[in-house]
């Protein structure tokens, strides 16, 4: 079993053009089997959102080696992927030599754009950060259209952000050794405070780890992970797939 994961993971980096040795430890974690499946189902869930990012100007935050840039190159957009960990931005770097990667630590975020960006995506990233307040002002300040969140939360109807140490060994988790688990309601009133719209997708991308009844309080899936996907945009979204609500019942995306 050993042997089949280091060769999976030697391919994988080989297709890419990377060096193997160098950039094994990331592609060993963001390449593992339950990784690229939670990937495809999230986006998946996001195509089917409809959202018109077409050619859009696209701000990436927390990209890791770049599993979900490709969503937005296929679509013509033009990309600033960002990432906070070095061994991350080498690896994008080799990845997507013609895209703008650059460093950027939500923790410390500093960013020199000339203008909001008019699709920011942030998935996965937030729950991995201290200042998760602080974070939600940076990518508003600069998102000119909308704003594209998923992150894990915790059960429960109050507004809190429960703080959560992390490995920060690990390339997929907190830089600085603390994350969050915030409250879903907690993500809403910080997204209403800095949007003038804000929307919860009526579905739920189809994996066990986003959950479709939230009245069920504390029935989150065996490794206790519990997503959840926001919409928050300058202008109103006139879709089906979107309600101006935190829904205690969604569906699964099929």
């Amino acid at each position: 079993m050993i042997g089949r994961v280091k060769s999976a993971v030697q391919s994988s980096a080989r297709k890419l053009g990377v060096d193997v040795v160098r950039y094994r430890a990331p592609v060993s974690e963001f390449h593992s089997d339950a990784y690229l499946r939670h990937n495809a189902r999230r986006l998946e869930h996001l195509a089917s959102l409809r959202l018109p990012v077409a050619g859009r100007t696209v701000l990436e935050v927390g990209a890791g080696i770049g599993d979900h840039s490709h969503y937005y190159l296929d679509r013509g957009c033009a990309v600033t992927i960002t990432e906070a960990r070095s061994e991350n931005l080498d690896f994008l770097r080799q990845r997507y030599p013609d895209c703008d990667v650059r460093h950027l630590d939500l923790e410390e975020p500093e960013l020199d754009a000339p203008q909001p960006f008019d699709v920011v995506h942030c998935y996965g990233l937030l729950y991995h950060l201290k200042q998760p307040e602080a974070a939600l002002a940076f990518l508003a300040e600069h998102t000119g259209g909308v704003l594209l969140l998923e992150t894990c939360v915790s059960y429960g109807a109050d507004e809190a952000v429960h703080p959560t140490p992390e490995n920060r060994a690990n390339p997929s988790q907190a830089v600085s050794g603390m994350g969050c688990r915030p409250t879903r309601g907690w993500i809403w009133g910080q997204l209403e405070r800095w949007f003038e719209h804000v929307y919860l997708p009526r579905t739920q991308p189809n994996h066990e780890q986003f959950p479709v009844d939230w009245a069920r309080a504390g029935a989150a899936n065996r490794d206790g992970l519990t997503r959840a996907v926001f919409v928050a945009s300058r202008r109103p979204i006139e879709n089906e797939a979107l309600v101006h609500a935190l829904l205690d019942r969604q569906t699964r995306h099929a």
